[in-house]
């Protein structure tokens, strides 16, 4: 396993400046903390990581963490690597911690495609976290509802996850509206009914209707339809 000097090195090597300096202001990262080292760069070298001899998950995971590119590479590494159900759950859970942004937590979750074979599993680990009094950790549980759940025999779930979302976590906030305008804009009737019935936080109702009228698969019907939803 190389050392964590060694990684970073490595990864100093695949830089960008300029991107660096943009990414820290639309990812919201302290300035100075990240390396500026592009995604699709951060995917291959993950890959390339895990496959190197002597490569050990509990190694990596004990790195500090002092740039946004590590806890990315560890976040990918952990949904790259293949293993047991209950080792991908222990290191979800372990790589749930360190999330601190929404890049960072969007990426972890677009990337744990093992998911779609065990969503039914899962469930139990979702509700743990959407219970959690943390802004990223439930922003995590929204998002993968999103990427692995958006089927007609999950919205009675989504629906009751939805409702724990804390209106005050701005980025979970935004993943449960995010969440609730891809229902109404695939489930429509289900979405709206929803809308009416729900006592769910006005910013997060809101923000979903808004979301949702900016997609071309409603009509303009549908779009004003909604937006009379508003609260």
């Amino acid at each position: 396993m190389i050392t964590y000097e060694e990684m970073i090195s490595e990864l100093m090597e695949l830089r960008d400046e300029k991107y660096r300096i943009f990414n820290e202001r639309i990812a919201n990262i302290e300035a100075g903390t990240s390396i500026g080292v592009r995604v699709p760069d951060l995917r291959a070298y993950a890959k390339r990581l895990i496959c190197r001899d002597g490569f050990e998950w509990e190694t990596l995971y004990s790195y500090e963490n002092a740039f946004f590119e590590v806890r990315i590479i560890k976040c990918l590494c952990a949904a790259y690597m293949k293993s047991s159900f209950c080792d991908l759950q222990m290191r979800i859970r372990q790589c749930v911690e360190l999330l601190d942004s929404w890049a960072v937590c969007d990426i972890f979750c677009s990337t744990l495609k093992q998911l779609k074979k065990v969503r039914e599993d899962y469930v139990c680990e979702l509700l743990l976290f959407a219970h959690c009094n943390d802004e990223f950790t439930q922003r995590f549980a929204f998002v993968i509802l999103l990427e692995y759940y958006m089927d007609a025999e999950y919205l009675d779930l989504i629906f009751d996850l939805l409702k724990l979302a804390n209106p005050d976590f701005y980025y979970a906030k935004m993943g449960a509206a995010w969440l609730l305008a891809e229902v109404i804009v695939r489930f429509y009737d289900r979405g709206v009914r929803y809308i009416r019935e729900t006592d769910l936080a006005a910013p997060i109702v809101n923000r979903a209707i808004q979301k949702a009228c900016e997609s071309y698969r409603l009509d303009d019907l549908q779009k004003k339809s909604i937006k009379s939803l508003k609260k």
